[in-house]
């Protein structure tokens, strides 16, 4: 084994994350006390978070550089440090932790691990953005049996799986999503309505097809699908905000219009953020319940067609992300598994 392993370092801020993050080679540590080792496989990418930490423009996150970057990772436990239970040397372990994701290797203390079944990117994608997908729809957005939920970017790594949980409740699911292949991959998951955005307007479809309104409704984008969420949700109904994606170059849109009070006081409709570092209670519980129903083939995770290897491929990852060209989760292939642990690439 290598005493030596590769990382993604974020050494200077800047507009991108290329051209402010650094591959570099760093010692192997040994786990202390209440600590693993663990050697990634597979990490997720989450292309507006890190262009946003490139430029330092996390509020709630504070970057010092240099500093470790990526959130999403997969692999397998290579050391134990003393007083650790629950894993063992070739279990599959999964971070979604701030710093751990990027790199080779991470040795950080247990209880920024989740154990998973495998150490496969279906595991990962259900670990991370299937988490965020549960938690979002039934804590943040308390979806009931059979509502009308509508979902923004909903052939992306999130809105797919929240388009499939929302149709296992046996709801009237609406998708919005950008042209026709993506279209046409919502009704294959079973979306009753999809409205292609660069071809219809979201909010006079919604008016014209759905006057009782939207009794969930989760928005990652902001802007004109923000607006027309809002202004046809249903009395009582939640809209739920995971994201600003439109908002990423930092210049948010200023609008003149009436204040948000007129458009819930009068239904008792509610706005709701979603953020799901602040939820970390329903994690343990959420990760079981996708577990069984991906075993149970309930659930399907689609992988973005185009693949990307080693720490290398996360920067072309982002790229590929940014572009609105992916379709379902984007991950990297950091390395190949030697036969320690189990894998299930499905």
């Amino acid at each position: 084994m290598s005493d030596t392993y590769r990382a993604i370092r974020l050494e200077r801020f800047a507009p991108s994350f290329r051209e402010g993050a650094d591959i570099v080679t760093l010692p192997i540590t040994a786990p202390g006390p209440g600590e693993i080792r663990v050697r990634n496989l597979w990490c997720g990418i989450n292309g507006i978070f890190d262009t946003q930490i490139a430029r330092n423009a996390v509020d709630y996150v504070s970057v010092a550089v240099p500093t470790f970057t990526g959130v999403e990772a997969l692999g397998i436990v290579e050391a134990i440090g003393t007083g650790v239970s629950g894993f063992a040397v070739g279990d599959a372990a999964a971070t979604v932790r701030f710093r751990g994701g990027y790199r080779e290797a991470n040795t950080g203390p247990a209880e920024d691990f989740a154990k998973v079944p495998f150490a496969s990117r279906e595991c990962l994608a259900l670990a991370s953005t299937g988490v965020s997908a549960l938690v979002a729809l039934e804590h943040i957005g308390a979806v009931q049996d059979g509502e009308t939920v509508a979902i923004s970017a909903a052939a992306g790594g999130l809105g797919h799986l929240l388009v499939q949980l929302a149709k296992l409740r046996g709801c009237h699911v609406i998708a919005v999503c950008g042209g026709p292949v993506k279209a046409a991959f919502m009704r294959s998951l079973g979306a009753d309505r999809v409205i292609d955005y660069k071809a219809e307007n979201v909010g006079s479809v919604l008016a014209a097809e759905y006057p009782r309104g939207l009794d969930v409704a989760i928005d990652t984008v902001s802007g004109s699908i923000f607006d027309a969420f809002l202004a046809n949700m249903a009395r009582h109904g939640r809209l739920v905000v995971g994201g600003a994606a439109q908002d990423l170059e930092g210049k948010p849109e200023i609008v003149t219009g009436p204040r948000i009070v007129h458009a819930i006081y009068y239904k008792g409709v509610s706005v709701r953020g979603f953020m799901n570092g602040l939820l970390t209670e329903h994690w343990p519980a959420a990760r079981e319940k996708l577990f069984q129903l991906h075993e149970s083939g309930r659930i399907a995770i689609t992988f973005d067609a185009v693949e990307f290897v080693g720490l290398e491929g996360v920067y072309d990852g982002i790229d590929r992300l940014l572009s609105g060209q992916s379709m379902g989760k984007v991950v990297v292939r950091i390395a190949q598994d030697d036969g320690i642990g189990g894998v299930n690439d499905e």
